[in-house]
């Protein structure tokens, strides 16, 4: 009997301390930045018709405001293709790095969406966003799952891949000339993209 009084009594403390945890504080509170160790960037090229190879950017920067203002940063120069030679090709003939630095993603979220996420909880939401690519500016819609990891991180990932068309942010002379270097037939001008992005807080 007193054994049992006793596992009741200490089952009953562990749930006291537990609920007396104070809540964490809603997603909308406070600055989060983008942990670039633990997210990822990335988009995938089609040549010759069917030869498919994917790439990534190393670098990765930004922050979401209380007030749902968002930006990401991507550095070009951190392109990585898994060649050497291509990466020094894309990099100045393709994104001219030294005149364009980076990318730059920028979106106004709501805030209210995401102000009851627990942690656990995950929601999907279309963004629409604009894109600074090369000197050119276009919006892009994206459709982003966004969970809550713990109370000061949450993961942000795309559903499906975004669909960057290389013309549109005048990169269309790159690719010609991208094809021209490696005696391609073909290279496919619109690139699917994806990401990855733990956010901090």
């Amino acid at each position: 009997m007193n054994l049992t009084l006793r596992a009741f009594s200490a089952s009953a403390l562990l749930c006291l301390a537990a609920c007396s945890q104070p809540a964490p504080p809603p997603v909308s509170e406070g600055l989060w930045t983008v942990d670039g160790a633990d997210s990822t960037f990335s988009f995938v090229t089609v040549k010759a018709g069917d030869v498919v190879e994917a790439h990534s950017f190393g670098t990765v920067t930004g922050s979401v405001g209380a007030d749902g203002a968002a930006t990401i940063e991507i550095g070009l120069s951190s392109l990585d293709t898994g060649v050497e030679v291509r990466d020094e090709r894309m990099r100045a003939v393709l994104f001219e790095v030294e005149t364009y630095p980076e990318a730059k993603v920028t979106a106004q979220l709501d805030p209210a969406t995401f102000a009851d996420l627990g942690v656990g909880d995950s929601i999907t939401t279309p963004v629409k966003a604009t894109l600074d690519l090369h000197g050119m500016q276009s919006e892009i819609d994206a459709d982003l799952e966004v969970a809550r990891l713990g109370p000061d991180k949450v993961l942000v990932t795309t559903t499906k891949p975004i669909i960057v068309d290389a013309g549109t942010f005048g990169l269309g002379e790159g690719v010609e000339k991208l094809r021209e270097l490696a005696n391609l037939p073909s290279i496919t001008p619109a690139v699917p993209v994806s990401f990855t992005l733990l956010f901090t807080r």
